[in-house]
């Protein structure tokens, strides 16, 4: 039988993602436009009419029908029939995006002990997972653990495979190389590269905290336009989305919030200085900490958990004020977050910025039952490969 780690599915050629068309550009670059323009209407609508897509793209309806069809030929949209309403008139023809025209292959390496991955179909609804011990694994083990975990997936993928998504923790590029990953000992790895030849499909690799924040932009219907998520899994990282897209950084290393100084006296970190922010809130520093200090004594675990969330409050004001954000998402233990945390972020960020910033501000606790990681890598693949966001 064929070893799953060396299974080779059928590259899928697809639109790129394109955010539209540029001075210069070929007629071939405008028409993988507007594809990626009535994809992404239909991901987030839901069946519509022709008519109801040239509105919402500003296309025409000869554009529209010409595009249809040829989405339709690829087994990406199909027609659904009428529209069953009481609108005055004779009644449209529905076409929707096919969830099952492709499957995606997520996988998330942001954990200390374990490497999970997932099938999922276009929705973003898990067809099959997998979980793999990455133990305390680094360099190359690691690398072939992940790649064992992607072929297992492969092997269950039940539709062709439109891409590999991976979410890692460290500074990585748009083009998914690893340049550093500390807890893995990763240094200019070319992950997604070698994934995509091990697989023959293309593949997307992203920090951890930035594909959180990608998959709450993308799979959750009340999210805002611009967010930021603080993902407290594995260190202490930030992922920003900014009027739909997402902040990556001159030097790929946007949302590094976890060693700004908040304590000077505070305890030593991993990096050699003192009072980093990620010795104050991140998930294991602090689960130590409550441990310690309050094992049975509610009241000071609430404080504790107060001081970590004041802590994160204080650093995040000047970002929500810099870019007027209303929406603030923190991933981790709910245990640890819901309550005396998100509370207190709350409230240092409204003491800390002018009513106009925090009249409408949110800060919620990302429900542990949805994979946010896994739906992020996912949404990597979507918008590269189809260009929905």
């Amino acid at each position: 039988m064929t070893d799953p780690t060396e299974q080779t599915v059928n590259r899928v050629v697809a639109a790129p993602r394109t955010e539209g068309p540029r001075r210069g550009s070929t007629p071939e670059d405008n028409r993988l436009h507007n594809r990626a323009l009535i994809l992404r209407s239909l991901f987030h609508a839901g069946a519509v009419s022709r008519a109801d897509l040239a509105r919402s793209t500003g296309l025409t309806r000869t554009s529209i029908s010409a595009l249809v069809n040829d989405l339709a030929s690829e087994g990406l949209i199909s027609e659904l029939g009428l529209r069953d309403d009481s609108r005055v008139g004779k009644p449209a023809n529905l076409v929707g995006l096919r969830s099952d025209a492709y499957s995606i292959i997520a996988v998330d390496l942001s954990a200390d002990d374990r490497f999970t991955g997932a099938v999922l179909d276009l929705s973003g609804a898990i067809v099959a997972r997998e979980e793999i011990d990455g133990g305390t694994s680094t360099g190359e083990d690691a690398v072939e653990i992940a790649l064992e975990l992607c072929g297992r997936l492969a092997a269950a993928a039940p539709r062709r495979i439109l891409g590999f998504g991976v979410s890692a923790p460290g500074i990585i590029t748009p083009d998914g190389v690893v340049l550093e990953g500390v807890y893995r000992d990763w240094t200019d790895l070319p992950l997604a590269a070698r994934i995509s030849e091990r697989f023959g499909a293309p593949a997307h690799v992203g920090n951890d905290a930035n594909a959180a924040a990608l998959g709450v932009r993308t799979y959750d219907r009340d999210a805002a336009n611009s967010l930021l998520v603080v993902h407290l899994e594995h260190g202490v990282g930030l992922g920003v989305v900014i009027d739909g897209v997402l902040v990556r950084g001159e030097r790929f290393s946007a949302g590094e919030i976890g060693h700004v100084t908040v304590d000077e006296l505070g305890d030593r970190c991993g990096c050699g200085r003192r009072g980093c922010l990620e010795t104050v809130i991140g998930t294991q520093h602090l689960t130590s900490r409550l441990a310690g200090e309050a094992p049975h004594d509610v009241g000071r675990r609430d404080e504790i958990l107060e001081d970590a969330g004041r802590a994160l409050g204080q650093v995040l004001a000047p970002v929500v004020s810099t870019l007027n954000l209303n929406d603030v998402i923190v991933t981790g233990p709910a245990d640890l977050l819901t309550g005396p945390f998100e509370y207190s972020v709350l409230r240092t960020l409204r003491a800390r910025t002018f009513p106009s910033i925090h009249e409408g501000l949110r800060v919620r606790i990302a429900d542990t039952s949805r994979p946010l990681i896994l739906l992020g890598a996912a949404a990597l693949v979507l918008s590269a490969e189809l260009g929905i966001t």
